[in-house]
C-alpha cells in the first residue's frame, strides 16, 4: 500500500488517535449541561419560594403583640350620679281619664293625709298609679294627718307619694265636672306592696257616695266606694 493510496500526509495525524480527545469534548459538553440544568432547578425553587412568601405574608395575624405596658385610666370619675335618678316623668302619668276613654277597665287609686282644698302642691307629674282595690290582705293604717278621713268615700285612685296624689286630683277634677268643687283628702295605707296614698272624696254617707261614684263613672272616670 502506497503513501498515495493512504491519502496521508506529515501534517495529518490518525483518526484512532484522536478518540481520546473526541471523549474530552463529549464529557466537556455534558458537564456544562448538567450545571445548566442544576441552576435553572435553584431558579425555580427560588421562584416558587418568593412566590409563597408574596401570598403567604398578609395573611399572618394583624393582632398587636403585647408590650406589657401599663393602660391609663381615663380622666374624671368612673361613675357619675344621674341628673335625675329618678327619670323623666312625663305629664298625665298616673291619669286614669285616658285609658278609661280607650275602653279599659280600671280600679281606682288613692293616697293619705289631708290636703289643700284647693289641690296646693307638688306640681311633679304623678306616677302610673296602682290598683284602687288593694288585696284584701293589706292592712291599711291611716296616718294622723288623715284622721279626719273617717266614714264613707269615693275612692279615686292611689299613688306612691302625697305630691302626685295632689296632682292626680288637679287632673281628675278638670276631667270631670262631678268632681269640681269637691273636697278631697289623702289617705295614706300599708298595703302589701309599700305605702299607697289614697285620693278619696269624702262623703255623708252610703248612699251618697254610690250616687256619686256613679256619676264620675258617667264622666269616663274609675272609682269605688270605700268604707
Amino acid at each position: 500500500m502506497t503513501e498515495q493510496e493512504l491519502n496521508l500526509t506529515a501534517d495529518e495525524s490518525l483518526p484512532w488517535l484522536e478518540s481520546d480527545e473526541d471523549e474530552a469534548a463529549a464529557s466537556g459538553i455534558d458537564s456544562i449541561q448538567v450545571m445548566t440544568f442544576l441552576a435553572v432547578l435553584l431558579a425555580l425553587a427560588a421562584a416558587i419560594i418568593l412566590a409563597v412568601w408574596f401570598f403567604t405574608k398578609g395573611s399572618g395575624s394583624s393582632a398587636p403583640v403585647p408590650d406589657g405596658s401599663t393602660i391609663s385610666a381615663p380622666a374624671g370619675p368612673i361613675k357619675e350620679r344621674p341628673e335625675d335618678p329618678g327619670g323623666k316623668e312625663f305629664e298625665g302619668t298616673g291619669n286614669l281619664a285616658p285609658a278609661v276613654g280607650e275602653g279599659e277597665t280600671r280600679d281606682g287609686q288613692m293616697a293619705d293625709s289631708a290636703g289643700s282644698e284647693d289641690g296646693a302642691g307638688d306640681a311633679t307629674p304623678p306616677s302610673t298609679e296602682t290598683p284602687a282595690t288593694e288585696t284584701a290582705t293589706a292592712s291599711a293604717s291611716t296616718s294622723s294627718a288623715a284622721s279626719s278621713g273617717g266614714g264613707i268615700a269615693v275612692q279615686l285612685a292611689a299613688y306612691g307619694n302625697r305630691a302626685r296624689a295632689e296632682q292626680g286630683w288637679r287632673d281628675l277634677s278638670r276631667s270631670s265636672e262631678t268632681l269640681s268643687g269637691k273636697s278631697y283628702r289623702i289617705v295614706q295605707a300599708k298595703v302589701d306592696i309599700g305605702t299607697v296614698y289614697r285620693l278619696q272624696v269624702p262623703t255623708s254617707s252610703r248612699a251618697e257616695a254610690n250616687a256619686l261614684c256613679d256619676a264620675i263613672k258617667a264622666d269616663g272616670l274609675e272609682c269605688a266606694v270605700k268604707p
